[in-house]
């Protein structure tokens, strides 16, 4: 696919998992069992099988994603990143706080996750408050057009779920993208229009569900404590009080074979689900292991689940989807 006058392959990296532990409060909302020297094997693993976007986000790890990333793309100037602000951050207590959004603080913000990267300038800069009425969010978006003219940036865009306020933004100049939740159990169908209207790549978080759709997930295990999956801060319950919610369980049941089509594994076929739904789409689903990237780099070899495959799911979980994601948030 075409993104940022580059060709890439339509997959992405995502880099909230390497981060590790974070916390919002009390609340921890970040990644146990992290080994910082297999997360640099994992990003030269997406190298190596031709992955060329990562996205990542100051508040990942509390800036520690976006400092292994720099460190693993110190000699690949190739790579295409994406970061997020918006999120103050707390490195030495791994603390976030929301509701960073002063146009002031827009430029700092830009300059320290330069830093953390090691580079002179960050492909894709996005906006990380889901929520942020149009008229707050506008003055943020006019500062980062301003470090797109000075260089500082290539483009910018939102990480939001909202159709009408990625509409309300997505004609400036500039603003290229939209990374909002979608895989097999969540279809927002609004904000997949918005991104075709406006000719936007769509940067597709949770493509697999926070790992549900990996299959790695039964009734019985159960999600380490001070993995964000074992707290209760999941805007979507893919798992609830640390194992696989029954619910979700019972529709990946329901289409497995129709995933797996091929010889896909269930990952392989939860992202060709989300190329078949849109050329647009740019799945960046998270990894922390080779192992995992390199199952994950398979899919490219599979491609888009075929229309047949694709109206048998659509069939079977249309009264379960949650196409009213964005107004439940």
């Amino acid at each position: 696919m075409h993104f940022l006058d580059t060709t890439i392959e339509p997959l992405g990296m995502g880099c909230w998992p390497i981060g590790g532990p974070m916390f919002s409060g009390k609340a921890s909302i970040g990644y146990t069992d992290v080994d910082d020297a297999e997360s640099v094997r994992t990003i030269h693993a997406a190298l190596d099988g031709g992955i060329r976007l990562f996205d990542t986000a100051a508040a990942y790890g509390a800036g520690h994603s976006e400092r292994l990333l720099g460190q693993a793309l110190k000699h690949r100037p190739d790579a295409l990143v994406v970061t997020k602000i918006g999120i103050a951050i707390d490195e030495e207590s791994k603390r976030i706080t929301f509701g960073d959004t002063d146009p002031a603080r827009v430029a700092p913000a830009v300059e320290a996750c330069l830093a953390r990267l090691g580079r002179d300038r960050i492909d894709l800069v996005l906006l990380h408050d889901n929520k942020l009425p149009v008229a707050e969010a506008a003055p943020i978006f006019a500062a980062l057009d301003a470090l797109r003219q000075a260089g500082k940036i290539r483009a910018f865009g939102w990480s939001t779920d909202f159709s009408d306020s990625a509409a309300a933004v997505a004609g400036q100049e500039g603003f290229a993208a939209v990374e909002h939740a979608m895989n097999v159990f969540v279809d927002p169908p609004r904000i997949q229009q918005v991104v075709e209207d406006h000719g936007l790549t769509a940067l597709i978080r949770s493509p697999l569900a926070m790992g549900l759709l990996t299959g790695a997930y039964g009734a019985e295990t159960q999600v380490r404590q001070g993995d964000i999956r074992a707290g209760d801060s999941l805007v979507i319950p893919y798992f609830r009080d640390g194992r696989a919610n029954p619910e979700f369980l019972a529709r990946l049941d329901a289409v497995r074979a129709l995933l797996t089509v091929g010889g896909r594994s269930l990952a392989q076929g939860a992202i060709g689900w989300l190329w078949a739904k849109g050329a647009r789409n740019l799945p960046i689903p998270g990894a922390r292991t080779v192992a995992q990237i390199e199952g994950l780099v398979g899919a490219l070899t599979f491609g888009a689940l075929p229309p047949s495959v694709m109206a048998e799911i659509d069939g079977l979980l249309a009264n379960d989807r949650q196409h009213a994601f964005e107004q439940e948030l």
